[in-house]
């Protein structure tokens, strides 16, 4: 992911806004004895020197920023600046508590607010503006929310979030990115003011108020900047974003500014000779940094003490001592940076800073990348913008007797410095999240299944084109497109995954997904393949962690990724030493090293340990790296996304483990590979969107959807690679797996019975039951379970509970408004009828026992629905649907239906269904009646038939559609699902709906459930 606080080559350091209190460019006196100067509390003299060294940091931030071979390390400038502010601030606020007893904490944040923000202002408003021409939409809406925080001084800690967001990964560099240290500045005055003011006021009665309030301040200084330094060393190991951009880890360098503002420097009568060498030395620390540092650097850390006491030297050496007016020699550093063109530089360098790095940024969103000479005549350029700005706004409002008479005056200044580009950002946001559409929870449910074979995405019967339409995900969706696993992609300083069980959590048998976050985005399939089979599915996964055996770099943390070698080794024992898996799903980013040897002997380490499990073991090819922001470049061009087609052979290097294992060299370990799919041949480009759907959400990991869609593939690879048996034909963790059930004297073998016996207020089975939870399925193709329903699932005893009878009961609540109830599904999602066969499903229930007003919007059912819906939970409803019982608002009816074909009409007649109709039941709800279906394969009498009490009252024969539809429909597994829904289309449809009147608490309660199964005869 881009990174942007570390030099090199592909991350670029920021440095802070050069800030210039007033104090330090206009010459000024304070009443005292007439032998002190300088800092001294008693006098103050303007400063040329320090005008011309803020035109030093700033030149070095921009040639860095021009990327000007030789000045890598210019972003020291920002402890030049940092160390500038301490020394000015701290020096401004003591002579003002010496001279007057207080602070005007007012006058203080007046000056402040009317000389910094409006220049401030005028930048971010022709940022938020520009980028609306100039960045494509999903930019344009970062780049306001930017603005925002820019405009309330919190940009460092935005970036700070971003920046630690490693599964946020892509996006470009932010045109406001600089602010963040101009949000330290802030921050820094906000607090340092007031709690001087505190000091001066405790202090004020002292008998020599000078020396209290300068010893004081001196001991508060040197506690906060012994703390703030011993935090930036922690965090520089262990989380450079905090480190670089974090208020509390900068917080020592105008502690170390502030120290020569308060010790009594003025009372010294240095040698010449010795402030000569001081002066000098001082600046060749500054340059030296700026040659010498570069990305490898580990920074701040210690590596900030050389420019910050550098900078500390070029200040103390042109203090002047007892009794001396001037000490600037010929040959001084002082009077070198006293000259006019340093001090003109210095004048406009906050201005400067402030347009430079936008100019850069937005050049490059709309040309492309540039080298460094356009780049630094980009810079120069910035000029123009920066003179304007110091000449009609900063000036203007700095000097105006009117402004700076009252203090109000001035805050009310900033305020509207501070409103001004939050309304234009607000505009112009809003606009583009209208144009965008909002980042809601993505909708599949128009498109078709994926395609297990074949060129195409998606599966097409007719092999047609898929009609046009918007990109599933939308751009704005596919940023949040994550796969829905938690907090089991670990973070860079955890070193141990946590249990990350899921599906069927208590069986025996699992699949361990094992790898870094490109393993992670295979989440999805893994889980769906895992439940269809009855199986757990255990994820170690941590983000930016090479899963072969690799020491790196971490851009995170600044420094060597140890976290990583720790998970990795506790990963692999957990693998070794836990319960055996069916399978080993490995995969990994295989661009930690571009030494193949290398990477070859580092797989080979990991994989020792796990080949000695004896289980069987697959590699996913790592997929595209597309290297760009992709959904950022799609939203720029929706109707041609074509126009995003990135280098086919940047993002698919050789895979030399790949290679290996086909060549056998890898015992042991199989290899599957979805990319001819994701990057058809031929071409020299791959594609960001196929069949409709984006594939990237960032510019290495594959949306969600992509991945659910890809499911169908996967499981015809894993399957024809013999590591992963037919969902049909799985079993117990043994080989072979044991045999179906003997049939009974009836000829039925049972697959599943549960009577639900338990004590009251337990769970149902967990060998046989999972809960649906929230509001849709996984990756919410779907809102409100694609039915428009109100109540949200939850697994808890108030809504799934055993009644310690042999009892199920599924309770729908209402707590503050909301609803909430329960749904249930099998684990296996196996159930078919044998080849000519019969398959039984049947339930013994009681509907809730309310009607009329009370139970508006109640629709308690009791249904099936196709295994492979569990793939991502699209193709509805042509993976078939089968409603045993359904019932709603509290009539005194059931009904039967099957949901087939095609989403509009088809043979199914869908939405509606082949349906029975209401069936009249008086005593439904008030006594136990059984529901059941049978899916009838035999030769000659193919049907679905639906019972209540052993009597048909429901056919649907096979001649009633197509021979490819019926066998899509009833051909295959089944999951089984048991819940009470609230409100919806359905109950909608029948005249009523949930609202105040609906009385909650009334349950469904379940008997027992049975499976079974009845082979055809001879």
């Amino acid at each position: 992911m881009p990174f942007l606080l570390a030099p090199g080559p592909r991350r670029r350091r920021l440095p802070p806004p050069p800030t210039t209190p007033e104090s330090a460019c206009r010459p000024g006196r304070s009443g005292g004895p007439g032998g002190e100067s300088g800092p001294s509390p008693h006098r103050s003299t303007f400063r040329p020197d320090i005008e011309g060294l803020r035109a030093v940091a700033v030149l070095a931030v921009l040639a860095f920023h021009a990327g000007i071979p030789g000045t890598a390390g210019g972003f020291v400038g920002v402890d030049v600046f940092f160390v500038i502010s301490g020394y000015l601030i701290t020096g401004l606020l003591v002579r003002e508590a010496i001279t007057t007893g207080r602070i005007r904490l007012g006058d203080f944040f007046s000056r402040r607010a009317r000389r910094l923000l409006p220049s401030a202002a005028v930048v971010l408003a022709a940022v938020a503006v520009a980028g609306a021409w100039l960045t494509v939409p999903l930019l344009r809406a970062d780049l306001e929310q930017d603005v925002l925080a820019a405009a309330l001084s919190v940009a460092n800690w935005r970036f700070v979030s971003q920046q630690t967001d490693y599964l946020a990964a892509g996006h470009d560099q932010s045109p406001l990115l600089h602010f963040w240290s101009l949000a330290v500045e802030e921050q820094f005055y906000l607090a340092w003011g007031p709690l001087l003011a505190v000091t001066v006021l405790l202090t004020a009665r002292a008998v020599r108020r000078g020396r209290a309030v300068r010893a004081v301040v001196a001991l508060a200084a040197t506690a906060l900047g012994l703390a703030s330094f011993a935090l930036s060393l922690h965090w520089t190991r262990d989380s450079v974003s905090l480190a670089y951009l974090g208020t509390p880890s900068r917080v020592w360098q105008f502690a170390v500014g502030a120290m020569l503002a308060l010790l009594p420097w003025h009372l010294l009568r240095g040698p010449r000779p010795l402030r000569l060498v001081c002066g000098w030395a001082g600046a060749a620390a500054i340059v030296w940094c700026v040659v010498a540092y570069d990305a490898t650097t580990p920074y701040p850390g210690y590596a900030a003490l050389v420019p910050t006491l550098g900078t500390a030297a070029v200040i103390l050496a042109a203090i002047p001592g007892r009794g001396e007016r001037e000490v600037q020699g010929a040959l001084s550093v002082g009077r070198l940076l006293a000259g006019r063109a340093p001090r003109a530089v210095g004048r406009l360098s906050y201005n400067l800073y402030l347009w430079h790095w936008p100019v850069l940024v937005l050049a490059e969103a709309r040309l492309g990348a540039l080298g460094w000479p356009a780049k630094a005549a980009l810079t120069l350029a910035a000029v123009l913008p920066a003179l304007a700005t110091m000449r009609w706004v900063e000036r203007p409002l700095r000097r105006s007797r009117t402004v700076s008479e009252l203090p109000r005056r001035g805050l009310a200044v900033g305020v509207s410095a501070i409103v001004l580009p939050i309304v234009l950002a607000l505009v112009v946001g809003t606009t583009t999240l209208h144009l965008m559409g909002p980042a809601t929870p993505v909708d599949v449910k128009g498109l078709p299944p994926g395609a297990a074979t074949g060129p195409s995405l998606l599966a097409r019967t007719d092999g047609s084109p898929l009609a046009g339409g918007p990109t599933v995900p939308s751009p704005a969706q596919a940023r949040k497109d994550f796969p829905p696993d938690g907090a089991c992609q670990v973070a860079p300083a955890a070193t141990r995954s946590p249990e990350c069980l899921f599906g069927a959590v208590d069986s025996p048998d699992r699949v361990v997904l094992l790898g870094d976050s490109h393993a992670g985005q295979w989440f999805s399939p893994m889980l769906a393949l895992a439940s269809r089979r009855g199986w757990a599915l255990q994820e170690l996964v941590k983000q930016g962690c090479p899963l072969p055996e690799l020491t790196v770099k971490n851009p995170q943390l600044g420094r060597e990724y140890r976290e990583c070698d720790t998970w990795r080794a506790d990963a692999l024992e957990r693998v070794r030493t836990g319960p055996t898996p069916r399978l080993i799903v490995i995969a990994s980013l295989n661009r930690y090293t571009a030494d193949r040897e290398l990477l070859v002997a580092a797989w080979e380490k990991t994989l020792k340990p796990l080949r000695a499990t004896g289980t069987p073991i697959v590699y996913i090819e790592d997929t595209p790296v597309p290297g760009t922001d992709i959904p950022a470049c799609v939203s720029g061009v929706p109707e041609e996304a074509a126009g995003c087609a990135f280098d086919r052979a940047e993002a698919l290097p050789a895979d030399p483990l790949a290679r290996r294992i086909a060549a056998g060299a890898v015992p042991g370990v199989r290899s599957v590979g979805v990319n001819p799919v994701l990057c058809p041949e031929p071409g020299p480009t791959c594609p960001a969107v196929r069949d409709r759907v984006l594939l990237y959400r960032d510019d290495a990991h594959l949306t969600n959807v992509a991945a659910i869609v890809l499911t169908p593939r996967l499981e015809r690879l894993l399957t024809a690679s013999g590591a992963l048996p037919p969902a049909a034909a799985s079993g117990p963790a043994v080989t072979p797996p044991p045999p179906a059930p003997e049939p009974g004297a009836d000829g039925w073998s049972v697959l599943l019975r549960d009577d639900f016996d338990g004590p009251a207020g337990g769970r149902p089975s967990r060998a046989n039951w999972s809960h649906d939870l929230g509001t849709c399925y996984p990756g919410c193709p779907a809102a409100q379970w694609g039915t428009g329903e109100i109540e949200t699932m939850t697994d808890s005893t108030d809504n799934v509970r055993l009644d310690g009878r042999g009892v199920l009961e599924i309770v729908p609540t209402r707590k503050d408004g909301r609803w909430s109830s329960g749904r249930i599904t099998t684990v296996r999602s196996d159930f078919a009828p044998p080849p000519g066969g019969v398959l039984r499903i049947e339930a013994s229930i009681a509907l809730p026992d309310v009607t009329g007003p009370k139970a508006a919007g109640y629709w308690p059912a009791f249904w099936t629905l196709g295994a492979d819906l569990r793939d991502g939970y699209t193709g509805w409803p042509g993976v078939g649907e089968l409603d045993v019982m359904e019932s709603v608002n509290g009539r005194d009816t059931v009904f039967g239906t099957m949901h087939c074909g095609v989403l509009d009409g088809g043979p199914c007649e869908e939405p509606v269904g082949l349906t029975s109709g209401p069936q009249a039941c008086a005593d439904c709800r008030t006594r136990f009646h059984t529901y059941a279906v049978e899916v009838d394969l035999s030769p000659g009498a193919e049907e679905v038939r639906w019972y209540r009490d052993d009597r048909v009252f429901h056919r649907v024969r096979a001649d009633a559609m197509d021979a490819g539809t019926w066998k899509r429909t009833v051909d295959h597994g089944l999951f089984l699902i048991l819940n009470v829904a609230i409100g919806g289309k359905l109950p909608l449809a029948d005249g009523a709906t949930a609202g105040p009147a609906t009385e909650p608490g009334h349950p469904m309660r379940v008997d027992h459930v049975r499976v079974a199964t009845r082979a055809p005869a001879g």
